[in-house]
């Protein structure tokens, strides 16, 4: 893993032929992490985290950066078994996050457990998953709303005052305010 930066990014962009991240990934060092997320609802735009652009950049990976986002812009609230096995995979989540077009995302559990508390068949889009290198599989809830991160948690929780917090302090209000990458 590279070392902790104050300020990471993350970056929109694109390839002639999508086959070549399959191709060069596995190639890359063994102590980079390195993944790129489609963008839902386009053809051919990805997400990515620093740590990948710089593994792409050093192997001369060729494409067309778009745009970049602050990570800090995107939040993630992590449940006590989810931040101690991804503490180190942050920006790989809040690129999965930005993916879905999402400005937060919140551990609502572990792939498996019983009763999650909740359907996920409904509202389906509004989840998604990170596979730990541990083996779990944590469920994450995804905001492109701040309002509707409230909300949610507000009754997930019964108003835990440090989560209705968190949510509140989400930095953007909606996903209209994330960069364009047209």
């Amino acid at each position: 893993m590279s070392s902790r930066r104050l300020l990471n990014r993350l970056y929109y962009f694109t390839v002639e032929d999508e086959g070549i991240l399959a191709e060069a990934f596995p190639k890359f060092e063994q102590d980079a992490f390195c993944i790129a997320y489609k963008v839902v609802g386009t053809d051919d735009v990805f997400v990515t985290t620093a740590e990948t652009k710089e593994a792409m950049d050093r192997h001369d990976i060729p494409y067309n950066l778009l745009a970049e986002e602050e990570a800090g812009r995107i939040s993630l609230l992590h449940s006590v078994q989810s931040k101690e096995e991804l503490s180190d995979f942050e920006d790989a989540i809040k690129a999965l996050a930005l993916a879905h077009r999402a400005i937060a995302a919140a551990c609502v559990g572990v792939n498996g457990e019983a009763d999650l508390g909740f359907e996920l068949s409904s509202q389906a889009e509004d989840y998604t998953y990170f596979t730990a290198p541990a083996g779990h599989t944590f469920i994450w809830r995804l905001f492109s709303d701040r309002k509707e991160a409230v909300s949610f948690l507000k009754k997930r929780t019964g108003g835990d005052k440090k989560v209705v917090e968190w949510a509140e302090g989400i930095p953007l209000a909606s996903a209209k305010e994330l960069r364009s990458y047209h």
